[in-house]
């Protein structure tokens, strides 16, 4: 057995622009139609879904089997959360209210093995690394771990130079919810205010160094596209569902 090489984080890296949906509902159905609808990244939201660790792997699982790369978002940056969901075999983690390059420090070397960081070695009780199938999974899983670092207040845009100059962070993600609702936005996240700062924070994350993210509406993604952002979270399944649902009702 191969450990995996992370499609997604070569294509982050490589600056191609990545457009993804997050999966909220936790149906294998749903995630398994997203997954053969053409998407560039499927992503298995554990912040704000009913999602637990065997659900996530059942998720990650189909993704797989759909030759879809996938990423999971965590409900926060602790280290035994994030060893959890590495271990089940996500290689692309996306962390949530990061507001200081010390934080974005301390994800990376919970998302590393020694000598490189501190994730613990859990051997064959893995996913990730076969469940032993792969003896050198401990040796090359470093290489294919990709944190995503969300900004998501004033405090985190004060800090987003040294969180997104971080050695070993691929990507800083913009939410504009979470930020908007900081920033005095909550019930207008469509305000032309707010998406200049969400332009000029893409810009600093790519001075220094980091591919930029955001999650945008339809009729900003050429906007964020020009700005600098190369990966673009297009919507939810459940939106789509209660768009489509809605649409259908008499």
């Amino acid at each position: 057995m191969k450990t995996k090489i992370n499609r997604l984080k070569e294509a982050i890296l490589a600056g191609r622009v990545q457009k993804g949906m997050f999966l909220t509902l936790g149906s294998d159905t749903v995630t398994e139609i997203a997954g053969h609808a053409g998407f560039d990244f499927c992503l298995i939201d554990g912040e704000h879904a009913p999602y637990d660790p065997v659900q996530m792997r059942r998720q990650l699982s189909v993704l797989d089997a759909c030759g879809t790369p996938s990423a999971v978002r965590v409900p926060v940056g602790e280290d035994w959360v994030l060893k959890q969901v590495l271990d089940i075999g996500a290689q692309t983690i996306m962390v949530p209210m990061v507001e200081s390059g010390a934080q974005a420090d301390a994800i990376v070397a919970a998302c590393r093995y020694p000598p490189d960081g501190h994730r613990g070695v859990g051997g064959a009780t893995m996913r990730a690394g076969g469940y032993g199938a792969n003896p050198i999974y401990p040796a090359e899983a470093n290489a294919q771990i990709s944190p995503i670092l969300q900004v998501e207040s004033a405090a985190g845009l004060a800090a987003i130079d040294e969180i997104a100059g971080t050695d070993g962070i691929d990507c800083v993600f913009i939410g504009p919810a979470d930020l908007g609702a900081d920033l005095g936005f909550r019930d207008a996240l469509d305000d032309q205010a707010l998406w200049d700062q969400i332009t000029d924070a893409m810009g600093r994350i790519r001075a220094a160094g980091c591919a930029a993210g955001v999650f945008v509406p339809p009729h900003r993604q050429e906007a964020m596209i020009e700005a600098g952002a190369t990966v673009l979270s297009v919507g939810s399944d459940a939106a789509i569902v209660t768009r489509a649902m809605a649409d259908a009702a008499p």
